[in-house]
Order: C-alpha cells, then sequence, then structure tokens
C-alpha cells in the first residue's frame, strides 16, 4: 500500500540534549511539501560532524534534534514541483546542495549554492519553516536538511543526488560529506599532475581522501603529516609514501618538507583545521608553481597570518568547500569512479553497527577507533 501523503511512524535515534547517548524513539514524519523528497534511510554513516554538534562545543545548541548527514536511500514519494527524482530512484542526500537556478549553480567556479549552502543552526525546513519530524506533537529539528538517523527523513530536492542504482548504498553512503572534501579537494582544486608532489596535512577520513586523490592523480610522492604516529601505517593504503611527524622536528615543518623535496612539494592539501596547519601547508609549497588547499575548519577567532612575498613568489593559496563538487550535478560521477573501481571506499570503512546500536558508532569516533563506521538502518 502506498504511504505517499501519508505521515510516516519509524525510528530514529533523537538527541535531546547535548552529548548524551542518543535515543531509538518512534517519530512521526510528515509528507513531503513544496520542491521536497521523502526518503527511506537505508544505510547512514557517521562524521566527525555530527559529533562536534552533538556536543555543542562551540556552536549555539539546537535539541531535541536527529543528526546525520552520510547516507544512501531510495526515494518514497516526491512534493509538488519535484520533476527530476521519483520513487525508487536510489539518492544520496547531501548537507549541501544546488537549486540550479542562483548565480552560485549556474557558475562553473563555484557549488556554493545561495539558496541550499550549509546552515548548521536551521532546525526546520525552508518552505514552511516548521519541523517534519514530531513525536506526539512536539517537533524534532533537523540537521543541515539532511537528518539521516532516522528511517524516513525529509530533504529539498536540492540536496539530494541521484545516483546509479546498482551502486551498493552501504558502501557509496560516505561520499555524501568528508570522503567526497577530501577527493574533491585534490582532484578538483590541487589538481597535482603525474608524477608529482603532495603533501597532506591530517590523516583523518577527510584527508585520506585527499591522499587516495593524489593516488589517482599519479602523484609519486605522497607526503602524510600528521602529529599521530599510529596513523601512519594506516594511511600506506592510501598511496601515502612518506611520513612527517612535527613533534619530531626541531624547525617548522614547512622547513622540513622544502628540505625533502628539493624546494617544497607541488601541491598540498590542509585538513585538519589548525591554523599553524594551514600556514605550514601553504609555506610548504614551491615557488613559482606550487598550490596549496586549505579543506579544515579554522576556530571563528583564527588568523591566517604569512609573508607577502610567499604570494609574490607564485605560490597560490586556495580555499575548498565539499570538493568543488556541485551535489546534483558532480556526485553521480564519483560514484561511478567507484564503481569502475578506480575509487576504493572499503578502506575508508572500518566499522559497521545495526540501527539499534548507534551509540557504538559514537563511541568508535570518540576514541578515534577508525575511520567510517556504516549504520545499517533495518537492523
Amino acid at each position: 500500500m502506498s504511504t505517499a501523503g501519508q505521515i510516516i511512524r519509524c525510528r530514529a535515534a533523537v538527541a535531546w540534549e547535548a552529548g548524551k547517548p542518543l535515543v531509538i524513539e518512534q517519530v512521526e514524519v510528515a509528507p513531503p511539501q513544496a520542491m521536497e523528497v521523502r526518503v527511506k534511510i537505508l544505510f547512514t554513516s557517521l562524521c566527525h560532524t555530527d559529533v562536534y554538534f552533538w556536543e555543542a562545543k562551540g556552536q549555539t545548541p539546537l535539541f531535541p534534534r536527529i543528526f546525520g548527514h552520510e547516507a544512501g536511500g531510495v526515494v518514497e514519494s516526491v512534493g509538488e514541483g519535484v520533476t527530476d527524482l521519483k520513487p525508487g530512484d536510489h539518492v544520496l542526500p547531501v548537507f549541501t546542495g544546488e537549486c540550479k537556478e542562483c548565480r552560485h549553480c549556474k557558475s562553473e567556479e563555484s557549488n556554493m549554492c545561495d539558496l541550499l549552502r550549509i546552515n548548521t543552526d536551521r532546525g526546520v525546513m525552508l518552505n514552511d519553516g516548521k519541523a517534519r519530524f514530531s513525536i506526539g506533537g512536539r517537533p524534532i529539528y533537523h540537521f543541515v536538511g539532511t537528518s539521516t538517523f532516522s528511517e524516513y527523513t525529509v530533504v529539498h530536492v536540492g540536496c539530494l543526488a541521484k545516483i546509479n542504482p546498482a551502486a551498493p548504498l552501504d558502501k557509496v553512503c560516505v561520499l555524501s560529506c568528508g570522503i567526497s572534501t577530501g577527493l574533491g579537494a585534490t582532484l578538483n582544486v590541487a589538481k597535482p599532475t603525474k608524477g608529482s608532489s603532495v603533501a597532506v596535512f591530517g590523516l583523518g577520513a577527510v584527508g585520506l581522501a585527499a591522499a587516495e586523490g593524489a593516488r589517482i592523480a599519479g602523484a609519486s610522492r605522497i607526503i602524510g603529516v600528521d602529529l599521530n604516529a599510529k596513523r601512519f601505517e594506516e594511511a600506506k593504503k592510501f598511496g601515502v609514501t612518506e611520513f612527517v611527524n612535527p613533534k619530531d622536528h626541531s624547525k617548522p615543518v614547512q622547513e622540513v618538507i622544502a628540505e625533502m623535496t628539493g624546494g617544497g612539494v607541488d601541491r598540498s592539501v590542509e585538513c585538519t583545521g589548525s591554523i599553524n596547519a594551514m600556514i605550514s601547508a601553504f609555506e610548504c609549497v614551491h615557488d613559482g608553481w606550487g598550490v596549496a588547499v586549505l579543506v579544515g575548519v579554522p576556530n571563528k577567532d583564527d588568523a591566517f597570518k604569512t609573508h607577502p612575498m610567499n604570494l609574490l613568489n607564485e605560490r597560490t593559496l586556495k580555499g575548498t568547500f565539499f570538493g568543488n563538487y556541485k551535489p546534483r550535478t558532480d556526485l553521480p560521477s564519483v560514484v561511478e569512479k567507484y564503481m569502475n573501481k578506480e575509487l576504493e571506499l572499503e578502506k575508508f570503512i572500518t566499522h559497521s553497527v545495526p540501527f539499534s546500536e548507534i551509540n557504538k558508532a559514537f563511541e568508535y569516533m570518540l576514541q578515534g577507533d577508525g575511520l567510517r563506521c556504516i549504520i545499517h538502518m533495518d537492523a
């Protein structure tokens, strides 16, 4: 029997307050309104951003809330005005969107949609300023427009990438956020050439995805920089050839890398959010042609400081958001990279838990144990 147009009752993992374990609740999910889509989530993953906002450190708390933004699912029903998705389509929800109508979306040089750019403070839908989740009439807030820790969720059509139905959702769901961010930072922004050298600062999931991008591009030297020596062995799986721990040196790490490479690397990608790492990433690239790409999000009071001669000597500093991928236009082709065995996703996935044990995924993340934990929604 079709559920289109009806309220759906399903399980969701609700965060009632900051830092407290999520509670599996029966929630009511309203039908999609204009330009909205209701999606049955089959697999979701836990990203550090979920943990950061769940802990409510340094931002405005908004509870009760349903977190989750890395996922794969199937369209259940569509709202008025939705023409490019239909029930049964396989989709990846994305924390940022592509309305296809604003100046950013129409520009080939940007993926920062005016309408659907990430908004971590908004807990409601754009159409009417209300939540689609409720328990006994009490609204439960959304998170970055996705809220994938629910068996069903409602998402703006512009935040859904339609993908190849043959792609295994338990693997490609990790492309909704961190992996695409790091991969695109290298392939779309740094653009290393075959045989070039690349330094990657921070060897978490995003940094390893940046290294994977360098491997795909054919870089001959991929230098991993991290303060945690335990990450070095794992990083070899992603093409990292050499390692530098700044704690092992008495001089700035950019000077160490310059000495290792005869003047600096061709490209660098910074994935930590540390302002010192950002400065090092920029100053370690070779003059004349070096390009540094900043991915990590700094603290709001940080300031980037370098000598202007570093720029005048023809080093380039760039920033990136979601790897410069337009979600609806570009993510389907990233999925195809995996289907064609060009991109390896399995090595990013270290754990798997049933939805009923979602708090274990948080424990793994907080312990620094592994990269991505896949949560099976039907278990």
